[in-house]
């Protein structure tokens, strides 16, 4: 009797790595989820917002949503002092330590805007409370980013950072869905005295035991064997490269991913307010719509971070940046159009979504190779947050703004399409076999 041919084996040491890419994967991106979670219900409820915090008795409502978007602006700006204090801890002490402490700022702050007193019974002191917790996220925010991102590339096995990366802005997708869903539900579950009154706290207090299971996950995680490799090399001390080496580095990333973090913010966050104000719409058709264009940029991530793994970052981010400045005022003015049907202007959203997808699919990898592990948390953090501090941060502000002053409702191509412009611009700098060098 023959015997049954004996299987492939398995080295004990390659299952272990697995087992540790998986973990190291799932701790980075269950950060990344409630950021982007807190971050887009905030954007979502922001004519809310606007009203209990920022809109006394008699207020203009328009000046309220402006002041409220100055607020989502200044946690923007606090990202990169974030990203450089928790960038040069996790550098120098580890990724999973400060990771741990990044994400417990991270819940603290937004579970207390859950419980946070209104203007109408605090009086001047509530939007300064609302804004002293954003800016507690900001600082958190700009931690989380480099390091799950150092976490997730350093873990990933030869030949599928990208992919590994990819998951890094799949769950900022995912994040931002759960923040529109969940909205959208209290929206439609709640009348609007309700929702006004009570059911605006409700998402913010969800982060409470979406932290907790991050905070568990993060304890159980592994350093990762590239930091520990480099801060402690048989030949002595870690090397560090020139400042102004890494300052250039940081400068060129941010340029790189400006487009991304423009596009992004202006169709994935800031949509439903600009729809509100500028079109009529209801919140929630405002919410759907935004829902269609998390949808489209949730589609391209994983595929585009995988073929960033053929193909080169380059290409696959480059096709995203042209494909925003060339369609952003096409697929505008569709939405914009009262005779187009519903089922066109949902596949336009869709499709924005889309592009900004093929940039941030391949976008953390892309970053993470620009630096070597003795800075990878810092610079790769400083680039993502610097660009978002300025070209996400401040979407709204300025849309909302330059639509007022101008009466001009195309505004939010021109600035997507602009911002990918120079973006491609800086992605045709990148050499074409990035992707299949180690990372150093």
């Amino acid at each position: 009797m023959l015997s049954p041919a004996p299987g492939p084996v398995r080295s004990p040491g390659a299952a272990a790595r697995r087992a540790r890419s998986r973990r190291a994967l799932l701790a980075g991106c269950v950060g990344n989820f409630i950021e982007w979670y807190e971050f887009g219900v905030y954007g979502y409820l922001a004519t809310v917002i606007a009203a209990h915090f920022f809109t006394p008795e008699g207020g203009s409502a328009v000046e309220g949503l402006v002041k409220t978007y100055a607020s989502f602006a200044l946690a923007f700006f606090f990202r990169p002092v974030g990203a450089a204090l928790f960038g040069r801890l996790g550098d120098r002490i580890g990724r999973r330590p400060t990771l741990v402490l990044v994400i417990c700022l991270m819940t603290g702050a937004t579970t207390l805007i859950g419980v946070l007193p209104t203007y109408a019974t605090i009086g001047a002191a509530a939007p300064w409370l609302l804004t002293v917790l954003r800016a507690v996220q900001g600082l958190s925010a700009g931690g989380e980013f480099g390091g799950a991102v150092s976490v997730m590339t350093e873990s990933a096995p030869q030949g599928r950072r990208g992919r590994y990366g990819a998951w890094q802005s799949f769950t900022v997708a995912l994040g931002l869905l759960a923040g529109a869903g969940t909205t959208a539900l209290l929206a439609t579950v709640l009348t609007p005295s309700e929702l006004n009154a009570w059911g605006w706290r409700v998402p913010f207090l969800l982060t409470l035991p979406l932290g907790l299971a991050a905070l568990w996950l993060r304890v159980r995680l592994d350093e990762t064997p590239a930091f520990v490799s480099a801060v402690a090399p048989a030949g002595g001390p870690p090397r560090r490269p020139p400042a102004g080496e890494t300052v250039r580095a940081v400068a060129l990333g941010a340029g790189r991913v400006m487009g991304w973090s423009a596009a992004g913010y202006t169709f994935l966050v800031v949509l439903p307010s600009y729809l509100q104000n500028t079109l009529n719409a209801t919140f929630q058709q405002a919410l759907v719509a935004t829902v269609l264009a998390n949808l489209g940029f949730a589609a391209t991530i994983l595929p585009a971070g995988a073929l960033s793994d053929r193909l080169g970052r380059r290409t696959v981010m480059l096709a995203g940046a042209l494909l925003v400045t060339v369609l952003a005022l096409p697929l505008l003015n569709l939405v914009q159009d009262p005779d187009v049907p519903v089922y066109a202007k949902g596949a336009a959203l869709f499709a924005a979504g889309a592009a900004v997808g093929l940039m941030a699919g391949p976008g953390p990898a892309m970053l993470s190779e620009m630096f070597p592990t003795t800075v990878r948390y810092t610079g790769l953090g400083l680039a993502y947050a610097l660009s978002n501090a300025v070209f996400s941060g401040c979407a709204g502000l300025i849309i909302t703004r330059a639509v007022a002053w101008t009466g001009d409702a195309d505004i939010p191509a021109y600035y997507a399409a602009t911002a990918c412009a120079v973006s491609a611009a800086a992605l045709l700098t990148l050499r074409g076999d990035d992707h299949t060098r180690t990372l150093r």
